[in-house]
């Protein structure tokens, strides 16, 4: 009996063993064909990088994900909307529009800005400041070591254009008419509406910075000859043989800055009244106001004295006729290194009519403040190595005529109270032309 139930026993242990071999078999080539699955899909996939190991992507990182696609597909789409508007396909173009605006409302504007060239400003300032240089620089020196260099530059540059019979050539194929195809005589007129009667030679060097062609008619000798003459007028005579060209007089002989406003900031202290209660109590007042003076080519000046600040300010002296009747008008004429002025009061009027004077009653005092006229005279000077940009006190008079035919004159003494007067460049002066140079 004991034997047969070992026998037993064995039979069912060899059985259970070979079960769960079995079962540890089926395991294993489940396991191993999972894996070979799974190379399977690896390598497949266009993401695989071999010898790495996949890191876990955390969820917060999808929306700002789509986000960046969404944002990406709506320029995209948009850019190819502006190609079908530049190729007159606007049917096209406002398909694609459509869809970007759809995606993105403002894509616009996000595509502006990412588009925007930051150190676009920072070359605009280092381009102004070079024609500044150019213009207005009193380095002479360095002047004159250039000078020969520019002088055969631009006869270099001559040959060139009058070899080819064009001012330039289009950098890229056009369907409008180009610049190049005007001749020179169109562009030299051009170029006087350019400069404009404010004389405005800063633009016109700017203009010569566009390629040689305009470098060439930028320099014209009748331009620069036209702008001598109605900067000094009737004084101005000929360039040589103290000056090299027309162009050598205008920037290096004295003369007034006419694109912006010659302003001084004065500041002072005055004594206050004593208090009727505490006469210990001494107030003192800082005093403080600032001068514009604005030139025009004509021999037209205006002075205005304002606290106010100077965007109001200078926006009263942008016309020959301003409406401040606070302004003072009058004309200039340049002598030598200085320049002298005469201003007088605006009239004061209303309606179109001068105002009558009021009746006096009888027995009242009439009071006669006469009319008065400014006589100043200032020196030229040159400030930071920027040429006719300071203007120095010399004299100051002010001249007085009553009814009764008497006339006054006081003498200003000049010192602290009266401060230089620097130049400030204001765009708006020369945004508008208005009339040629001629």
């Amino acid at each position: 009996m004991n034997d047969s139930g070992d026998s037993n026993n064995d039979g069912d242990g060899e059985d259970q063993e070979g079960s769960s071999n079995s079962k540890k078999t089926s395991v294993e080539d489940a396991l191993t064909s999972f894996r070979e699955q799974w190379q399977r899909e690896l390598e497949i996939s266009p993401q695989h990088e071999p010898n790495k190991i996949p890191t876990p992507v955390l969820n917060t990182e999808a929306p700002d994900d789509d986000t960046t696609n969404i944002e990406n597909r709506a320029k995209s789409l948009f850019l190819k909307g502006i190609e079908y508007e530049q190729s007159r396909k606007f049917y096209e173009a406002i398909q694609f529009y459509k869809r970007a605006v759809t995606l993105i409302p403002d894509i616009e504007f996000r595509l502006y800005e990412s588009t925007k060239l930051k150190t676009r400003d920072r070359f605009e300032e280092d381009k102004d400041e070079q024609i500044e240089n150019d213009l207005f620089s009193s380095n002479e020196k360095d002047e004159d070591d250039n000078e020969d260099e520019k002088t055969d530059l631009l006869a270099k540059l001559s040959r060139i254009v009058n070899r080819n019979q064009w001012v330039c050539t289009p950098k890229f194929q056009q369907s409008t008419t180009h610049i190049s195809a005007l001749p020179m005589e169109i562009v030299f007129y051009i170029l006087r509406w350019v400069v404009s009667s404010e004389l405005d030679l800063r633009s016109l060097e700017m203009f010569s910075r566009v390629c040689r062609g305009f470098y060439v008619s930028a320099r014209d000798s009748e331009i620069w000859r036209l702008a001598c003459v109605r900067a000094w007028g009737v004084n101005c005579g000929n360039f040589g043989p103290k000056y090299q060209s027309w162009r050598d007089m205008y920037i290096q002989r004295p003369r007034m800055r006419y694109n912006g406003c010659y302003i001084s900031k004065t500041t002072y202290i005055r004594h206050g009244e004593n208090s009727f209660q505490d006469q210990f109590y001494r107030p003192w007042h800082l005093v403080e106001y600032f001068r514009y003076l604005r030139f025009f080519p004509e021999g037209r000046v205006l002075m205005l004295t304002s606290t106010d600040e100077a965007q109001s300010c200078v926006t009263a002296l942008k016309y020959r006729i301003p409406r401040n009747a606070s302004v003072l008008i009058g004309h200039y004429r340049l002598h030598d290194n200085s320049v002298m002025l005469v201003l007088k009061k605006q009239e004061t009027k209303g309606n179109g009519n001068t105002i009558v004077p009021r009746r006096k009653k009888r027995g009242e005092a009439i009071h006669d403040s006469g009319e008065q006229a400014f006589h100043v005279q200032f020196d030229i000077q040159n400030h930071h190595r920027k040429r006719n940009s300071q203007l120095a006190w010399m004299s100051y008079n002010i001249f007085t005529k009553y009814r009764n035919g008497q006339e006054g004159t006081t003498c200003l003494s000049l010192g602290a109270r009266y401060p230089p007067l620097k130049f400030s460049r204001v765009k708006s002066y020369t945004q508008d032309s208005e009339a040629p140079l001629q």
